[in-house]
């Protein structure tokens, strides 16, 4: 009979033993942690403050920045406590938060990406009948069925992973707290977890990827058969252009992260991935709408330069 063993604490993986590396591994994420909270707070503030972005695209601009504030608080805090402790623990509660948070937000941000997809296919597909299509109810619905079926998505891990013996090693393999290397501590059947990871996130991560991607088909098919110009398709592209480089950053790191390594080595760049994944991808989203868009860079300088003025 194997040993099971009552769980108080998990030690997690050190992103590195190299002491004279700590000091600026920590200010590193530091600065990226100030940047996201500034960035994605700034585009907060702005799609809901300025009058002139109260549309469909920049309300869920708005649940993309307030995602992306709470997806890098889920891990980055711990992996900058953890560069000077010790004793690199986390509690088994605080494990299974993280966990859940990880997933809720990272399930939602995939969702919202394809809702955001959608809202551009009606917008340039359908402009004359946009306002009517996308109006606040249907926004706001959108919204909500991406928050909620992502937190009972996420509930199903924790609690499935929660109720779990552990009987190895309770030194996780990883820098945070995520479903498969806690499965590799655990003892007993988790053929039913494994599945719940195989069908459950694996369908609901290749139907976002599938309708965001379905979104651009039916745009760029759209704009070739109505217009047949190069011009016009590209004018047109050009207003996605963030979108897609948003979901080209985030299903790409998804996919180093989560698709299975063929080696040890690949096991290891996988961690880091995912670090970047949970941290820099954060950082570039704010970065990449407020560059490529003109409306809200003049936003930001109107709601920033009045508020400059009425503090002076």
């Amino acid at each position: 009979m194997e040993n099971v063993t009552t769980v108080d604490e998990f030690l997690l993986l050190e992103l590195t033993s190299n002491r004279e590396l700590q000091p600026i591994i920590f200010m590193t994420l530091l600065v990226v942690y100030i940047i996201d909270l500034f960035g994605n707070g700034s585009i907060l503030v702005v799609v809901t403050s300025e009058p002139r972005l109260y549309s469909p695209m920049y309300f869920f601009l708005g649940n993309l920045s307030c995602l992306d504030i709470c997806y890098s608080s889920v891990t980055l805090p711990m992996l900058m406590a953890n560069l000077f402790s010790p004793h690199k623990a986390i509690s088994f509660l605080s494990c299974i938060s993280q966990l859940h948070f990880f997933h809720f937000l990272g399930c939602t941000e995939a969702l919202l990406l394809a809702v955001m997809g959608f809202d551009r296919f009606v917008a340039i597909c359908y402009p004359l009948r946009y306002a009517v299509i996308m109006n606040l109810r249907v926004c706001i619905l959108l919204a909500a069925v991406a928050w909620i079926t992502s937190f009972f998505y996420a509930l199903m891990h924790s609690v499935m992973t929660a109720r779990l013996n552990f009987c190895h090693s309770l030194k996780l393999s990883y820098f945070f707290c995520d479903v498969k290397p806690l499965l590799e501590l655990a003892c007993g059947d988790i053929r039913l977890n494994r599945w719940l990871i195989f069908i459950v996130t694996g369908s609901l991560s290749m139907a976002a990827c599938f309708l965001t991607l379905l979104s651009y088909f039916y745009i760029i098919t759209f704009l070739l058969l109505k217009h047949r110009s190069c011009h016009m398709l590209r004018k047109a592209l050009s207003t996605c252009a963030s979108h897609f480089m948003v979901v080209s950053l985030f299903y790409g790191t998804v996919g180093l992260t989560y698709i299975p390594p063929a080696s040890a080595t690949s096991v290891s760049q996988g961690r880091y991935v995912a670090v970047i994944h949970t941290t820099v991808t954060s950082v570039l989203n704010p970065l990449i709408y407020t560059l490529r868009n003109k409306e809200v860079k003049l936003a930001l300088r109107r709601v920033f330069g009045r508020k400059w003025e009425l503090s002076v």
